[in-house]
């Protein structure tokens, strides 16, 4: 069990709990704000961008070279951008912070 916290863009914590799939479906079932899956987890948008916390980088690895093509697209890309379809929920997750992108 993976416990994610998204950080909106309201500011508003939003902490849900998931055993499988991706960070991103997890937070299109649960309507975060900000996070749209517009391609449905295949990497080929970057409507679920978030920013890692720094500490929180350890848990989520870096990102893939066809990740990084696709936040080379997105606004507000930094070093510490994922995109969610590609965090698999797993217990290496849980207590991870996640500020969806502007």
């Amino acid at each position: 069990m993976a416990k994610v916290t998204f950080i909106t863009n309201n500011n508003e914590a939003i902490v849900l709990e998931g055993t499988t799939g991706s960070v991103m479906a997890l937070a299109v079932a649960h309507n975060v704000k900000g996070i749209d899956g517009d391609c449905g987890g295949v990497c080929s948008c970057a409507t679920c961008h978030v920013h890692v916390k720094p500490e929180d980088m350890v848990k989520t690895g870096q990102a893939s070279e066809i990740e990084m093509d696709m936040l080379e697209l997105a606004d507000n890309s930094n070093e510490y951008s994922r995109l969610c379809c590609r965090l698999e929920l797993s217990d290496d997750l849980d207590g991870v912070v996640l500020t969806v992108a502007k």
